[in-house]
C-alpha cells in the first residue's frame, strides 16, 4: 500500500467557524484503435447482467444509460412505491416484497425479501428494504442514500452496498442506542436538478436526520445549497472536488479531496515514474474533472515538474489522435487523465491510441471495471489514486463481512458509504436532531468507526484521510484477466 499523505497533515482551507452549528443560523440562501475499443465496449455492456459477475471489487452491473421505465422518482422511496429504483429485471420475490412493503404488510415483505436475496446475495435494495421490514410501523432512526441508480447503475449498486452494510451491521446489533436505523432510498438519476429536487423533498421530512449522498461533485454541490439553507446534514461518499470544502456547515464527505490524492498522483509521477512533462486530459463542464486538473497541475508544478499541454475533451472537434501527437511535440512524457467514463468512454480510447507508450496515471473516477474489460494490455501500469483498497484491508472484519454478505470483494466507493452512514449514527448517538448531529461531527476530535479506518474531519469538513496509489495488472481475481492492486 503506498500512503504517501500523512493522516494527520495541514488542513486543507476551513469553511466551518470556530462556532458550532447549533450556534450559527444556516445560511440562506480518431483511428481503428478507438473504433475498437469502443466497440468492445459495447459488446461488453451487451452481456453485462444487472448483479453479473464480481470483478476484484467491482460488481458489473448493466447498462449505464437511464431506462426510462425505471426513473424512479422520490415519493415512496422507502419501499413503500412497490416498485425498484434499479434498472434492469426485478426477480419475482423482490416484486412481492415490494409489492408487500407498498401495502404494509411488513410480515410479507420480510419473507419475500429473504428469498430475493437467498436468490441473489449481492443485491443491497432487497437487504435494505428487509431491515427496513423487520423494523416495520417501530420507531427507527431514519436516514437517506441518494445514488445516480438509472444512469450509472455500477457506482449506485456500490454506494447502496456500503450503506446497506451499514444498516445490516448495526440493526443486528444493538442500533443506535437501542433503536434501529431505517434507510430512505433514492435515485437522483445523477442530475444536478433531480438532485436539488430530493434534497428539498427531504429537508421537508422531519423524520430524516441525515444523508449519504450524492455521487458526482456537481449533483452533491448543487444538492448541497438545500441541505445548508435548511440544517440537513449531508455526507457525500464519493464526490471529491475541492470546492465543496466550502459547501457549508452541514456538508461533509468520508472521500480525501482531490487536493491530496492529486499531491499523491503528483509525487509517484516524480519520484516513481521519474516523468516531469505531464498531458493532461480533463473535461471542462465537470467540476470534478476542473478540480482534478486544477490539483495536479499544482501539485505537479510545486514539486518540480510541469503540465506541458491540456486537453479539454468538450470541446468541439477534439480528437484523442490529435491530441496525443501534440501531446508528443510538446515533449509530454506522462499522461494525467482527469475524467470520468461516459456515454463516449475518452479515456479509454486515449488508452487504446497511446498503446503504453507513455505512462498513464489518473483520477480514482477510473476505477471502474470497464477500463479493465475493455482497456485490457492497453491499460497496464495505469496508476490511479483511490481513498481506500480490500487488498490493503483483507484481514479486517469490515472485509470479511462484505465478502459473506455480497459473495466477494467490495472497492473504496463501498467503504466510502459504509464510513458515511456508520458517521451519521454517530452523530445520531450523540444527538438525535439534524442540528445535534452537525454538531457532533464538527466538534475537535470527534470520530467514527469506519469500515477500517476512523472517520475525522478536517474543520472544512474534508476527510482526514491519506489516498493510496493502485494500478492495473493481470491477475486472477477477475474474470477479464486484469486488477488493480495496491502499487508496492
Amino acid at each position: 500500500m503506498s500512503n504517501t499523505q500523512p493522516p494527520n497533515s495541514a488542513p486543507e482551507t476551513s469553511k466551518k467557524s470556530a462556532a458550532k452549528p447549533s450556534s450559527k443560523v444556516p445560511a440562506l440562501a480518431v483511428s481503428v484503435a478507438i473504433t475498437a475499443a469502443i466497440a468492445l465496449g459495447g459488446a461488453w455492456f451487451a452481456k453485462s447482467t444487472f448483479f453479473g459477475p464480481i470483478q476484484g471489487g467491482l460488481f458489473l452491473s448493466g447498462p449505464s444509460e437511464p431506462d426510462t421505465n425505471r426513473l424512479s422518482a422520490t415519493a415512496g422511496s422507502d419501499g413503500s412505491s412497490g416498485a425498484s429504483m434499479l434498472p434492469g429485471s426485478v426477480s419475482s420475490a423482490k416484486q412481492k416484497g415490494l409489492d408487500a412493503m407498498a401495502a404494509g404488510d411488513f410480515t410479507t415483505a420480510k419473507v419475500e425479501f429473504a428469498a430475493a436475496l437467498a436468490e441473489k446475495r449481492n443485491d443491497p435494495e432487497a437487504l435494505i428494504y428487509l431491515n427496513n421490514a423487520k423494523i416495520g410501523s417501530n420507531p427507527a432512526y431514519t436516514i437517506a442514500l441518494s445514488v445516480p441508480a438509472s444512469k450509472f447503475a455500477n457506482p449506485a449498486l456500490e454506494m447502496m452496498r456500503g450503506v446497506a452494510q451499514a444498516q445490516n451491521t448495526l440493526n443486528q446489533s444493538v442500533g443506535i442506542n437501542g433503536t434501529p436505523l431505517k434507510i430512505l432510498l433514492f435515485d437522483d438519476q445523477g442530475d444536478a436538478d433531480q438532485a436539488q429536487t430530493i434534497a428539498s423533498d427531504l429537508v421537508a421530512n422531519p423524520s430524516v436526520l441525515g444523508v449519504v449522498g450524492h455521487y458526482s461533485s456537481d449533483t452533491t454541490l448543487t444538492a448541497a445549497k438545500v441541505y445548508e439553507a435548511s440544517g440537513l446534514p449531508v455526507i457525500s461518499p464519493t464526490s471529491t472536488a475541492v470546492s465543496i470544502a466550502e459547501a457549508g456547515d452541514y456538508v461533509f464527505r468520508t472521500v480525501p479531496s482531490d487536493r491530496l490524492a492529486a499531491a499523491t498522483l503528483a509525487r509517484y509521477t516524480l519520484s516513481n515514474l521519474k516523468k516531469k512533462k505531464a498531458a493532461v486530459f480533463y473535461n471542462s463542464e465537470s467540476t470534478y474533472s476542473r478540480s482534478v486538473k486544477s490539483e495536479f497541475a499544482t501539485e505537479l508544478l510545486s514539486s518540480g515538474g510541469e503540465v506541458v499541454v491540456e486537453f479539454d475533451t468538450a470541446e468541439a472537434g477534439f480528437s484523442v489522435g490529435n491530441a496525443l501527437r501534440i501531446a508528443k511535440d510538446k515533449g509530454a512524457d506522462v499522461i494525467m487523465l482527469g475524467l470520468t467514463l461516459g456515454t463516449v468512454d475518452i479515456p479509454i480510447q486515449v488508452m487504446a491510441v497511446n498503446k503504453r507508450q507513455l505512462p498513464i496515471v489518473a483520477s480514482d473516477s477510473l476505477y471502474s471495471p470497464r477500463v479493465l474489460d475493455v482497456g485490457q494490455d492497453n491499460a497496464l501500469g495505469m496508476t490511479i489514486a483511490v481513498p481506500w483498497h480490500t487488498l490493503s484491508h483483507a484481514q479486517s472484519s469490515f472485509v470479511n463481512t462484505a465478502q459473506k454478505l455480497w459473495g466477494g470483494d467490495v472497492n473504496w466507493r463501498t467503504a466510502m458509504a459504509y464510513d458515511a452512514a456508520m458517521t451519521l449514527a454517530a452523530g445520531i448517538e450523540a444527538n438525535p436532531s439534524r442540528t445535534g448531529v452537525a454538531e457532533a461531527l464538527s466538534t475537535p476530535g470527534f470520530t467514527a468507526t469506519g469500515a477500517t479506518d476512523e472517520v475525522r474531519f478536517f474543520p472544512s469538513g474534508d476527510r482526514n484521510q491519506s489516498s493510496q496509489l493502485v494500478e492495473v495488472v493481470k491477475g486472477d481475481r477477475t474474470s477479464s484477466g486484469y486488477e488493480f492492486a495496491p502499487v508496492k
